[in-house]
């Protein structure tokens, strides 16, 4: 990928319902000429409903607010800990479909785990990846005008408890996972940094 077509935003903290602004604002913004750009963002707690979400999903949410989003998916939860990658990626000047940047994500973070001795898969049926049936990172996405928005949540080293407060994604008895706990990293901006090395790797076999 040909570096003035991507910018890499650092790792930051951020209101959840700020940064979708934000998102929504840059993809209304931008032309066919528009640089790419990842942001890396950790969030303040929030639980999430995407436009499939449904209310019944959230069990006992207790302080912690939610929020509606324009992104695809049921309900998670973002929080201190979690690596939120946001890719505001051209699709069309990138030749991907939405289920082809599905797996390019996935494969992303399936391999970069691999680096750190943790093996991981996808699923077809239920988009994400997972560590012994207990996910790692959740994706949810918005496309339009063939630029995406929104993207994974990768829990890194996070509090986990208030997973039990939902059923994440809309599954109920789903577990949850992340990286610390399997032996990876606990620094973010080290996870950031290593998940933009494999991007770079993965992208380009998709291109070809």
């Amino acid at each position: 990928m040909k570096n003035q077509q991507l910018i890499i935003r650092p790792l930051q903290q951020g209101d959840y319902n700020e940064i979708a602004q934000a998102m929504r604002l840059f993809t209304d913004k931008r032309n066919p000429e528009t640089p790419d750009e990842i942001w890396f963002i950790e969030h303040n707690p929030v639980y999430t409903l995407g436009q499939a979400g449904k209310l019944e999903h959230i069990l006992s949410p207790g302080d912690i607010p939610i929020e509606k989003s324009d992104r695809g998916g049921q309900v998670t939860y973002h929080g201190p800990g979690q690596l939120v990658i946001y890719p505001l990626l051209n699709l069309r000047r990138l030749n991907l479909g939405i289920r082809e940047l599905v797996s390019l994500l996935e494969n992303t973070i399936i391999n970069l785990l691999a680096t750190y001795n943790i093996i991981a898969e996808a699923k077809r049926e239920a988009p994400g990846i997972y560590v012994n049936s207990a996910k790692i990172a959740s994706i949810g996405l918005r496309i339009r005008r063939g630029y995406c928005y929104h993207g994974l949540a990768f829990n890194v080293a996070m509090d986990l408890n208030p997973f039990t407060g939902i059923n994440p994604c809309g599954m109920s008895r789903l577990a949850i996972t992340q990286v610390s706990d399997l032996g990876g990293p606990s620094d973010l901006k080290k996870v950031a940094n290593d998940f933009i090395k494999q991007f770079q790797q993965v992208i380009e076999i998709y291109k070809c």
